[in-house]
């Protein structure tokens, strides 16, 4: 039975917390942006992703030591592997930004990058509701709510991309955007795929 206040519950919160922070992180990066700081921003980003993957790996250190744990252990790894992907995926997006030499943030992305904000935040609300699963009242709720922003980026991702090739003249320009916003719905994806591991683990011990 799950319980509140155990070590992996926690960390679950806390990565997705890196997560939350990653992604205002982003969202700030491409409001305010600069070409010229994208070195500094990549690397306060990195230092995000690489304080999550410690957690991670303190999770799975623990699984090998423990015989009981409060849900099965493969649910334990995927759920540490989904979280880990949200922060992976926001990196991500920086990265290639800086990699493709960007010199100007689109609007969509702007769009793309609230989506991504909010969608994490609702996500870490489900996470922090996760521990009470099988008695909870509105973890179901916030699931679908995160399912409905995802969706919501799907279309977003549909505009950005027919926009792109209706209007964008440089070739070069529309190989990095089109990249661009691959990753951007990718992280969408990934948060979806958090919310889709907690529904199984409802699922599996209703």
């Amino acid at each position: 039975m799950a319980k509140k206040n155990v070590p992996y519950f926690d960390d679950f919160i806390t990565m997705m917390e890196s997560s939350c922070k990653a992604a205002e992180y982003l969202h700030t990066a491409l409001v305010e942006f600069d070409p010229k700081t994208l070195d500094e921003h990549c690397a306060i980003m990195h230092q995000i992703e690489n304080d999550e993957d410690t957690i991670k790996h303190d999770i799975l250190e623990r699984l090998v030591k423990e015989f009981i744990t409060p849900i099965d252990r493969e649910d334990i790894i995927e759920m540490a592997n989904e979280l880990d992907d949200v922060t992976d995926s926001i990196e991500d997006i920086l990265i290639h930004i800086r990699m493709y030499n960007i010199k100007e943030i689109k609007e969509d992305a702007l769009a793309y990058a609230d989506i991504i904000t909010r969608c994490c935040k609702n996500l870490l609300e489900a996470v922090k509701e996760f521990p009470n699963y099988q008695k909870s009242k509105t973890l179901k709720d916030k699931i679908i709510q995160i399912n409905t922003i995802e969706e919501e980026g799907d279309r977003l991702y549909i505009k950005a991309v027919s926009d792109l090739f209706k209007h964008e003249t440089d070739p070069v320009a529309i190989i990095a955007w089109n990249n661009v916003f691959d990753l951007l719905e990718d992280c969408c994806d990934s948060c979806e795929g958090v919310a889709n591991t907690m529904e199984m683990v409802i699922m599996k011990n209703s």
